[in-house]
């Protein structure tokens, strides 16, 4: 068996996204994931497109390298079989609510006295020492909780959702640094220790880094938002065949794309020269930046601009990626046979190791019986 993981094993005691995501990426780089479902199993298995129930796309698109184990913790003897695997396990990982976790004496506490040497990770919807600790918490309540849903909108505009799980997809993110971390020092001391990664307190985090902004001062130099984000010409532009996506940064890029755009007089702008200036005008520059690319295809656009080192892309659709020459070129999408589930496409592991690479092994497990 490949991966840097490969002889830990980790039981996954989660559900929906995050934590899902978070074990199959443990997975992917070695390591033997025990999925543990109850009677009606994971949640997620059930939204479509699927073949047959309970194996929905996104169900089979982070569950892969598991295997899978029907437990009911209502009842004793499979609670009595869950601590069995405890005292084997190098990883736990649940994303119960904590008072659920402390009725099932599932708490960190409880298992850091019987298993000294396990890396506890709870991912939770907000951290425990503070007074949103036991609300419930799905992806969209994090987004609008954390400044995420506001950041789309302007004065006339209502809030808005990323079209995707993003507030899951950073938790699992977090979560599997922290284990990795925890496994670090636990081979350097031998002991095991307990991880919170609360969803809300990682995407505040996510999104303070440049949106704090002002307030990163005391006294505060302005509110929070990074203005080159929140410009309303920060968008993908038309261009005279289709929409393109183009980012000048430096001087240099501004000033090349200009006097490719024939607007010498813009290239010549003393503000371009100066990091500063340019930041504070830089949705004047994007609105330029608009005007000038309506004048070519978009095909004309990334030949040039390639040429000119300025970054740039077509905006794909999601449906274009399968036959973009870069993932065909790079394999990154993987044609597979399920064995319940037929023919099917996923994507490979994104990360490479030179030594010890991962690897897809086993596909999402089909759901167990009832307990």
């Amino acid at each position: 068996m490949t991966g840097p993981l490969s002889g830990l094993t980790v039981l996954d005691l989660t559900t929906v996204i995050a934590g899902p995501y978070a074990t199959q990426m443990l997975g992917d780089m070695g390591a033997e994931i025990i999925k543990i479902e109850g009677p009606a199993g994971d949640i997620m298995r059930a939204p479509g497109p699927a073949r047959s129930a309970g194996m929905g796309a996104a169900f089979l698109n982070c569950n892969r390298n598991k295997e899978n184990l029907c437990l009911d913790l209502k009842k004793p003897a499979d609670l009595a079989r869950l601590a069995e695997l405890l005292s084997e396990a190098d990883v736990f990982v649940h994303n119960m609510r904590m008072k659920a976790a402390r009725r099932l004496r599932l708490d960190p506490e409880t298992l850091a006295d019987r298993y000294p040497r396990l890396v506890y990770c709870a991912i939770t919807g907000f951290g425990q020492d503070g007074p949103y600790r036991d609300r419930p918490a799905y992806d969209d309540i994090i987004q609008a909780a954390s400044g995420w849903a506001s950041l789309a909108a302007d004065a006339d505009e209502a809030p808005s959702y990323a079209p995707t799980i993003v507030a899951d997809k950073t938790a699992g993110l977090h979560a599997v640094s922290a284990i990795t971390a925890a496994l670090f020092h636990r081979e350097r001391t031998g002991e095991g220790q307990a991880i919170e990664v609360p969803m809300f307190e990682a995407m505040v985090s996510f999104l303070a880094i440049e949106h704090l902004a002002g307030q990163s001062f005391v006294p505060s130099k302005g509110p929070c938002g990074y203005s080159r984000l929140l410009t309303p010409w920060r968008r993908p532009y038309r261009a005279a065949d289709g929409y393109i996506a183009v980012m000048p940064y430096t001087a240099s890029h501004w000033s090349a794309f200009f006097q490719a755009s024939d607007r010498a007089d813009w290239a010549a702008d003393p503000a371009l020269a100066d990091d500063a200036e340019r930041a504070a005008s830089i949705g004047q520059l994007y609105e330029r930046l608009a005007d000038c690319l309506k004048s070519r295809t978009v095909g004309e656009w990334v030949s040039l601009l390639d040429q000119l080192q300025i970054p740039c892309s077509p905006v794909n659709r999601l449906d274009d990626l399968p036959g973009d020459e870069h993932v065909r070129a790079t394999g990154l999408f993987l044609p597979v046979d399920h064995p319940t589930e037929g023919e099917m496409i996923t994507v490979r592991p994104p990360v490479r190791f030179s030594r010890t690479p991962c690897s897809i092994r086993t596909l999402a497990p089909a759901q167990k019986g009832v307990c």
